[in-house]
């Protein structure tokens, strides 16, 4: 698979630190084939770098907005990216 040239990050607020957050969007990733990335903030909120096609990208953002079961998530902010992701998913 070559990598995708579609590329958006996402702030995901709420209750989304210290509840496998990060670790359960590795796996959606996973499973839709999204390349990217999960970090915790200072502020508290999570940053996810994900890159694949726009429709899949769209399936992952509606997850994103659920997340797992302990986490509330308040707000996901979405902006498109210049970054390009390499192959996997990392939780940083």
């Amino acid at each position: 698979m070559s990598v995708a040239t579609c590329s958006r990050r996402y702030l995901v607020s709420g209750r989304v630190q210290g509840v496998a957050y990060r670790a359960a969007a590795r796996a959606r990733a996973l499973e839709l084939g999204v390349t990217g990335w999960a970090r915790n903030l200072p502020d508290g909120r999570v940053e996810v770098l994900a890159c694949g096609p726009s429709e899949v990208l769209e399936e992952f953002a509606r997850w994103l907005a659920r997340g797992p079961a302990l986490a509330a998530v308040v707000a996901v902010e979405s902006e498109p990216s210049d970054l390009v992701a390499g192959p996997g998913f990392a939780v940083r």
